[in-house]
């Protein structure tokens, strides 16, 4: 625990002085882009509709704008929030296929990452095809099918909240309760880095959340064959409970709701899988034979060969 103290929580002193410099860099931005514009001070306040006093304390790193302020002053400089906030600054060449790309479609956009995958982001492409992960909700068969995949392949099952909470030094719930989110999905990226060091083949059980972390999920993406369990959401909430978790029956009605929010902000994302198996209605016998053929006729063939 002292180690993840030391890695993770800043002090007093390095909070307020990250806060000041982040304040600093904003406001240089700001100044940047509305000298770029052409525009005074004076202009910038009468177009935005804040103070030319608000105005010189945050160009000059002193002032702690609100995000309505912000996004004013924004559209009056006609420049993406995103580019006031970001963290550091993005090369030319960044913001300008950033705005080539938010032109095109959702399908478009999917042609458009699976050329620069294959010719960029596929920095594992050998030690991919002996990996094997298994992503989707809870409940979706990646903790019973999992460990049965391995068997039969002879090749390790890796639980990546075990290797989370061994990282962490502690429980999924405390990194949550003590540290938040930030502070888990650090510890989550660390993990997977750590797996995909260790093993060269396996198959690694993900949390549900992890896609919803676009660098991790990339790293999970380039680094193994992915394939998407899924089920009806009545199943995935049955299995839960059959699993020994009771707590969907305290508002079974609000948690059914909530499972199929999640389960469609996801979907886009769980899509990017190699696979994608509905386990819904299946055996378990029968899900495992569809996910070993899948993978047959995909990408893993390599894998297979050290299977039965």
């Amino acid at each position: 625990m002292d180690d993840f103290n030391i890695l993770d929580l800043p002090t007093p002193e390095e909070t307020a002085r990250l806060e000041t410099n982040y304040l600093t860099k904003l406001g240089e931005r700001v100044r940047t882009i509305r000298a770029r514009r052409g525009m005074t001070r004076k202009i910038l306040a009468r177009d935005s509709k804040v103070s030319e006093r608000y105005l010189a304390q945050l160009e000059m790193g002193q002032g702690n704008i609100s995000i309505n302020l912000l996004r004013q002053i924004a559209h009056a400089l006609a420049t993406p929030l995103t580019d006031l906030l970001q963290e550091e600054d993005s090369p030319v060449e960044l913001k300008l296929l950033n705005e080539f790309l938010v032109r095109l479609d959702a399908q478009q956009l999917q042609q458009v990452w699976e050329l620069l995958f294959v010719e960029f982001g596929n920095l594992h492409a050998q030690d991919r095809r002996e990996r094997i992960a298994l992503i989707g909700l809870r409940g979706g068969g990646k903790s019973t099918l999992g460990p049965l995949l391995a068997k039969r392949l002879g090749i390790p099952f890796i639980k990546l909240s075990q290797e989370i909470e061994r990282e962490a030094g502690t429980s999924m719930s405390e990194i949550f309760s003590l540290y938040g989110q930030s502070g888990y999905r650090r510890h989550e990226r660390r993990a997977l880095e750590t797996a995909i060091s260790k093993y060269k083949r396996a198959v690694i059980e993900v949390p549900g959340g992890l896609v919803a972390e676009p660098a991790t999920f990339e790293l999970l993406l380039s680094s193994c064959i992915v394939a998407w369990l899924k089920t009806s959401p009545e199943e995935h909430m049955a299995r839960v409970i059959a699993q020994g978790d009771h707590r969907p029956m305290d508002d079974n009605n609000e948690a059914m709701e909530d499972l199929r929010r999640i389960l469609q902000g996801r979907a886009s994302l769980y899509g990017r899988a190699d696979i994608t198996l509905d386990t819904a209605g299946k055996s378990i016998q029968q899900s495992l034979e569809e996910l070993n053929d899948a993978l047959k006729s995909n990408i893993a063939v390599p894998i297979l060969a050290h299977g039965t």
